[in-house]
């Protein structure tokens, strides 16, 4: 049996320990990829039909990525400051691609916070390129080897922004889905009734 050096154990531990948290940076960082491409090929090439499902669909599967983070261990920062991960990226574009894909339900009201309620008026467009923003600043620092920081960035715009932004456009976006589904079913069974009603008077007749 070999004997483990004094401190050899406590050395082990804490290189799983980063092993495992690099291998979690990783998964996060593969998702808010995802997420960034999705957006901007939506953005530019989707129709407005096509827009809703496909938007409600990568919100969820981010949102997915931030409760994990949710449910991790605090990050902290090893400086006080962040560091210089050069400017921050344009989504101006991005914001008014979306803008014009939503058209009139890219504005909607939502409650920010459910224990101080208030009534929010916000724009779909607006909040989606808000949280590519921050996700988007997290993923410079994990590119540029800042495993730590990217975690720790992605997990504090979580719980105070984009969290929460992104339960309000998942909630705005399952809505519109919810509306053109059910809506269209409620007519159409309105429709067969009202069919089946005069079939029956005309017989009769």
């Amino acid at each position: 049996m070999t004997q483990q050096l004094p401190g050899q154990a406590a050395l082990e531990a804490l290189l799983a320990v980063e092993t495992e948290t690099v291998r979690f940076a990783d998964e996060i960082a593969s998702s808010v990829a995802t997420f960034l491409d999705a957006l901007r090929v939506i953005a530019t090439q989707a129709t407005a039909g096509q827009s809703i499902p496909l938007l409600l669909l990568q919100i969820s599967q981010v949102s997915l990525a931030g409760a994990r983070l949710g449910a991790q261990r605090d990050f902290a920062p090893r400086d006080e400051y962040q560091p210089d991960v050069g400017p921050d990226a344009d989504l101006d574009d991005l914001r008014l691609q979306l803008a014009e894909l939503l058209g009139n339900v890219d504005t909607m009201s939502y409650v920010f916070d459910p224990y101080q309620p208030e009534l929010v008026e916000s724009q779909l467009s607006d909040d989606l390129a808000s949280i590519a923003s921050d996700l988007e600043l997290g993923l410079r620092h994990y590119r540029a080897g800042d495993v730590e920081e990217a975690l720790w960035w992605w997990q504090f715009s979580y719980v105070s922004s984009w969290g929460a932004l992104a339960g309000a456009a998942m909630k705005a976006l399952l809505s519109i889905v919810a509306h053109d589904r059910l809506d269209v079913d409620n007519d159409s069974e309105l429709d067969q009734i009202e069919a089946a009603a005069a079939a029956l008077d005309a017989g009769g007749a």
